[in-house]
């Protein structure tokens, strides 16, 4: 045990877990060193948040100029990079979402969205969907069924939050149409039988979900979801905390599928690594929150925001490029398939990708998960996975990879998973 693990030991509480026992020195673009000069390919990005990778010169130049001039407001007076970085984030937002306000986190967004909702309708019901991470503070984590293990231990959670089964096609067995129409049919018998739609607030749902285990939700169950909110009055919040930013080939998911809520949630990748968040919708649902009806202390943080904006500069560019990298990557993936059992499904979108991996029944095996992880490791790789089961490899390289670093990441793989079925 290194003599920073035995440091940590002895004074950081061990309910916040760590994926590796690297111990980072430095990091740059696409790459993370270790204290002892190793270096690693980065392709978990702090779970889907340095979309622009580590230090970025645009980025660092706006958080150094706003650093030489101040660092913290808490609400008291209105600044040129809070302006600034909501103004660039709304010129990129879907038709009609036209303002936002700032938090700190993705979970702080998601219960200041929710709120909202319940303010404004006047309803308490709140729909989520099986399978979603929408965060795991108390309130975030009543919405949050990606695992039962970070409900546990915690109950009763917050009252009137209905949960119904999102697509996954895969693991029911179903083409995409099938789980879409039986959804859509579980949301029907919701409505006769558990909670009438006059009830509820929102629907509250991520467009791809990321810790259920990297499911697209398909245009026509998006689209089909608006049309229920419009006809019953119920808002439709997207949390694009983990999908937003040019993660799923536009700058929203929401606009992959063509299809625009009235909410629209962000965090992670919003400014590159430094704590922000934000609500976004129409500015009649905003306008009719009134103020001091929620409040943050750190949220619009000054340095934040100056690394929001820039984040967008420098996004503008990127973006453009993302769908011919995903393709490179999910021709890779596929030829992967088809030569290893070991891969039972590849699905995604852009670069948030899902590389599902079973045993020989077809079933989820998570240990074929932490045989590459480890392999990764041994070989200059970091990746996370997703899914109740830790089975999917989530792969989300920062958009500034290269084809060259791409190919270099799923080689590794590509060993890791013959050395695993070589046992």
């Amino acid at each position: 045990m290194s003599e920073l693990i035995k440091r940590h030991n002895q004074v950081y509480a061990p309910v916040i877990g760590f994926d590796t026992r690297v111990e980072a020195a430095e990091a740059e673009g696409a790459w993370i060193t270790d204290h002892e000069g190793e270096r690693y390919l980065d392709f978990a990005t702090g779970i889907s948040v340095t979309n622009v990778g580590h230090r970025h010169p645009h980025v660092v130049a706006a958080v150094e100029d706003q650093l030489r001039k101040f660092w913290h407001a808490g609400g008291s007076f209105r600044y040129e990079s809070m302006i600034r970085a909501a103004e660039r984030i709304v010129d990129v937002t879907p038709e009609g979402i036209d303002k936002l306000f700032f938090m700190n986190s993705g979970a702080e967004a998601v219960e200041a969205s929710v709120k909202m909702a319940r303010y404004v309708t006047g309803r308490q019901g709140v729909i989520v969907f099986r399978g979603g991470f929408h965060g795991r503070t108390m309130g975030s984590v009543t919405f949050t069924t990606s695992k039962s293990k970070y409900r546990a231990h915690y109950h009763p959670l917050l009252p009137s939050v209905f949960v119904v089964p999102f697509p996954h096609p895969f693991h029911w067995g179903m083409t995409e149409d099938q789980a879409i129409d039986f959804c859509l049919g579980e949301i029907e018998r919701t409505f006769r039988h558990v909670v009438t739609p006059g009830e509820v607030a929102a629907f509250l749902v991520e467009p791809m979900q990321g810790e259920g285990g990297y499911y697209p939700a398909g245009q026509r169950f998006l689209q089909r979801l608006r049309d229920i909110a419009d006809e019953h009055g119920i808002l439709l919040i997207h949390d694009e905390v983990q999908t937003g930013f040019g993660r799923t080939g536009d700058w929203f998911t929401s606009q992959v599928y063509r299809v625009t809520p009235d909410v629209l949630v962000l965090g992670k990748a919003i400014a590159n690594g430094l704590p922000l968040s934000a609500v976004a919708a129409r500015s009649e649902l905003l306008d009719a929150w009134p103020a001091g009806s929620h409040g943050t202390t750190f949220g619009g943080n000054p340095v934040s925001c100056a690394a929001a904006a820039a984040t967008v500069d420098v996004l503008t560019d990127l973006i453009p490029n993302v769908n011919k990298l995903s393709e490179h990557a999910f021709s890779r993936f596929h030829e992967l398939q088809s030569a290893h059992p070991t891969i039972g499904d590849v699905r995604g979108l852009g670069l948030m990708i899902g590389v599902e991996l079973v045993n020989a029944d077809g079933k989820p095996d998570p240990d074929a998960y932490k045989h590459v992880r480890q392999y990764g490791l041994d070989n200059g790789l970091l990746i996370l996975n997703c899914g109740p089961d830790g089975n999917i490899i989530r792969f989300i390289p920062p958009l500034i990879v290269s084809t060259e670093e791409l190919d270099l990441g799923i080689d590794i793989i590509a060993a890791a998973l013959r050395s695993y079925e070589q046992r």
